[in-house]
């Protein structure tokens, strides 16, 4: 991609998604090309309409179908002649993992109570969840140490806690799912202290 080197040059238009660069013949070809990149925060990946400039300096009006959600590697634009690529880079958070399949054996109101333990626990720290399976997902809103101090003081029975870098969950889940794990995390970030969790969910 050249630089847009006046302001008044329309940008680059995006409209959908030519493939990801691990998959097909696209390694291939990148590995041969001249390749620009377009860096995104994880709630920018989940905008159907933005605009924003490349590493290289090309602005790029990125316009989707709604509900589309861009991954980290996908082929925004390719030109064959010229052996140029644009190429998209998602940062994404890590995720904390809480994982009830220790307790799915349990009896049914054994599994209910600690579902109920945790979810009042995440709900008094105003903390986004998604749940898939037998796990539920939180996108980081405080420090790592800080939320896993958290869940550790109420040592929840037959449920685990553990983080996991926020791409590698992603390719777990589904589309709508990966858009309420990530778009709003950032909306939900802040430095204070987290609330004391009430007693009742110990």
């Amino acid at each position: 991609m050249e630089p847009s080197a006046s302001p008044d040059r329309p940008p680059v238009r995006v409209r959908c998604v030519l493939g990801q660069s691990t998959e097909g013949a696209w390694p291939d070809r990148l590995s041969r090309s001249r390749v620009d990149v377009l860096r995104l925060s994880q709630s920018d990946a989940h905008r159907s309409r933005l605009r924003r400039r490349t590493e290289g300096g090309t602005e790029v009006a990125v316009t989707l179908e709604r509900g589309a959600v861009l991954r980290d590697g996908d082929v925004l634009r390719w030109d064959e002649p010229s052996l140029t690529a644009l190429l998209a880079r998602v940062d994404l958070e890590e995720v904390m993992v809480i994982d009830f399949t220790a307790s799915l054996g349990e009896r049914p109101e054994v599994l209910l109570r600690r579902s109920v333990q945790v979810g009042h626990a995440l709900g008094n720290q105003h903390w986004p969840a998604v749940v898939s399976g037998s796990r539920v997902y939180v996108p980081l809103t405080l420090a790592r140490d800080v939320m896993a101090a958290v869940m550790d003081t109420h040592r929840f029975e037959g449920v685990s806690c553990t983080f996991a870098p926020g791409a590698e969950i992603a390719r777990t889940l589904a589309p709508w799912e990966a858009r309420l794990l990530f778009a709003g995390a950032g909306e939900h970030r802040h430095d204070a202290p987290p609330r004391t969790v009430a007693e009742g969910a110990q």
